[in-house]
């Protein structure tokens, strides 16, 4: 009878191995790079909704719109937009 030995012993055995390890490893490669590449992709959407965000702020305050005003319709918080303003106050401007 065959021991474990001299199954891992075999041509076969260690050409199946290295096989198997050379696929899993290229699987992973690849399900890294899906990942990476859409979790990129996510960022990058988040930064520019943002951005557009904070580009509208200027045009809402020439609307007469109030800091709270602005944060409540863009979803942002109050303290984020009167940094943009760069007023600390919550007067309308």
């Amino acid at each position: 009878m065959f021991s474990i030995k001299d199954v891992r012993g075999t041509k076969l055995y260690k050409e199946a191995k290295a096989e198997g390890k050379a696929e899993g490893k290229a699987e992973g490669k690849a399900e890294g790079k899906a990942e990476g590449k859409a979790e990129g992709k996510a960022e990058g959407k988040a930064e520019g909704e943002l951005l557009g965000k904070l580009k509208a702020i200027p045009g809402l305050l020439a609307l007469g719109l109030e800091i709270e005003q602005i944060a409540q319709a863009l979803d942002l918080e109050v303290a984020l937009v009167e940094r943009v303003v760069g007023k600390s106050d919550k007067r309308v401007l």
